[in-house]
């Protein structure tokens, strides 16, 4: 027989349309899956959690994050956009051993469950070898979260990798033989790990390349995932359009930052399915431009959070909810300044914290290719699940509790987590042993820091300065 948990009298936030907001309800999860919702069910032989006054959401979904950085983070907070290709892609991942990308894959992993994110779409833009690839994986399974590995390409030069050599874009393509390998490993397309591609797209590469490897994700089956249109740099100019004149506007596929999409390539992301990848804090902070998460609601295409690079910011779902709930609704507060609208009247059109929920959780499920399994608390789906403190001082009390999810929780709140139906954070704490993981982390960093040197005077604190 299955483990079964019931968590009792809570506040539930299902993220179900046909469900919705139940103000006193218990959840029962079966195993793996979420068997029941409603007021007062039958625990028969459950082990019962009381979350009475608690607030119960389904998992965060971070839709975008290259966590092979995670040894490195806090490295470049002052950085744009160009000096983070310069340094950290360009100097850092050159650097990096398979052992640096297992410690960071397996503590970044740890990072996001320990703030209630459930599922990372990893983007491992870090093959440096096969080795590299298999310590990303392992990394992963290591921490138990739900992962969407994004197999992407090696970072040993920025220009070659990048740019090419002429400057006219990148000849070098993915692995397609490690990548077939790798889909081999990962077949199950309900695990808890699953694959998809993480691509670098026109402009970056030449024409033959970007053919190349958005085929092979078809020939995968499995999603492609692409930054485009950040910084207007004009290697990200075009790009959805230039995906369109070579017939590769695959549905699912996942467009990350999209701060200058023009109105037309807006259109064809909508017409041919696709979806976007925002990460607020990172775009507003590194100069990618605004995160359009109401141009793309408006038009029906799913929105996901993200937080991009530890490098640079916070890596939780509540900074990007504050940051995206701050930035559209100031945005169209401006822009209703600057239409002359009576100042006695409410801006309208603004979009709201049960938005910036959504497209937290079911909406990046949805992103992420995985909302017809997790992303709300809906019977049948797995049980990926967050509780948080609704007593806590910076909570309580509540009265509207998505607002008290979305403008007041934060990591410190976040008790109890639940992957697959596994407890992996009760009581405040990760379940996981970390002094290895910790261990393992600290030896990366110091490791990369003793290699980069200080190509900027004053760039590198001066402790890191004095180790390298």
């Amino acid at each position: 027989m299955s483990e079964r948990t019931l968590i009792k009298g809570a506040i539930v936030l299902t993220q179900d349309p046909a469900l919705g907001e139940l103000p006193e309800a218990d959840i029962l999860i079966d195993g793996d899956t979420i068997a029941a919702v409603g007021p007062n069910l039958d625990a028969g032989d459950a082990k019962v959690i009381d979350a009475t006054g608690d607030i119960v959401i389904p998992g965060f979904v971070d839709t975008h994050r290259h966590t092979w950085e995670t040894s490195i983070r806090t490295s470049a907070p002052d950085f744009a956009l160009i000096t983070y290709f310069g340094s950290i892609l360009d100097k850092f991942a050159p650097l990096y051993r398979p052992e640096d990308v297992l410690a960071a894959n397996r503590w970044g992993a740890l990072d996001c469950l320990n703030a209630g994110i459930t599922t990372l779409v990893d983007w491992s833009h870090i093959m440096n070898t096969p080795a590299h690839a298999d310590a990303a994986i392992q990394g992963l399974q290591d921490s138990g979260i739900r992962s969407v590995f994004a197999f992407g390409f090696p970072n040993t030069s920025l220009q070659v990798w990048w740019f090419g050599l002429d400057w006219g874009g990148s000849v070098e393509r993915i692995d397609g033989d490690l990548a077939r390998r790798i889909r081999s490993q990962l077949s199950d397309d309900r695990g808890l790990i699953t694959m998809g591609l993480a691509t670098r797209g026109p402009n970056f590469c030449k024409p033959d390349v970007v053919q190349y490897e958005w085929e092979l994700a078809k020939e995968l089956g499995i999603n492609v995932t692409v930054h485009v249109a950040m910084d207007r740099f004009g290697y990200t100019k075009g790009q959805v359009k230039g995906l369109k004149d070579m017939g590769l506007l695959y549905p699912n596929t996942t467009y990350i930052h999209s701060s200058h999409l023009t109105d037309d390539e807006w259109l064809m992301v909508r017409d041919s399915g696709g979806n976007v990848s925002l990460s607020p804090q990172i775009e507003l902070q590194m100069g990618h431009g605004w995160a359009p998460a109401q141009k793309a609601d408006q038009l029906g295409i799913p929105v996901g959070l993200s937080s991009d690079v530890a490098t640079t910011a916070s890596t939780d779902q509540f900074t990007q909810m504050h940051a995206i709930l701050s930035s559209e609704r100031g945005r169209r507060h401006q822009a209703a300044w600057d239409e002359d609208l009576d100042g006695n009247e409410p801006t309208p059109d603004l979009i709201t914290s049960r938005d910036a929920l959504r497209w937290a959780t079911i909406d990046g499920a949805k992103v992420a290719g995985i909302a017809d399994y997790t992303g709300s608390i809906t019977p049948g789906k797995k049980a990926d699940l967050v509780i948080i403190d609704g007593s806590a001082v910076n909570v309580a009390p509540i009265i509207d509790p998505v607002a008290a999810v979305v403008c007041a929780a934060d990591i410190s709140n976040v008790d109890t987590v639940f992957v697959d139906g596994r407890i992996v954070k009760q009581g405040g704490k990760l379940v996981a042993a970390l002094d290895g993981p910790r261990r393992d982390i600290l030896a990366s960093r110091d490791h990369l820091l003793s290699k980069f040197g200080d190509p900027e005077p004053g760039w590198l604190p001066v402790a890191a300065r004095a180790r390298a």
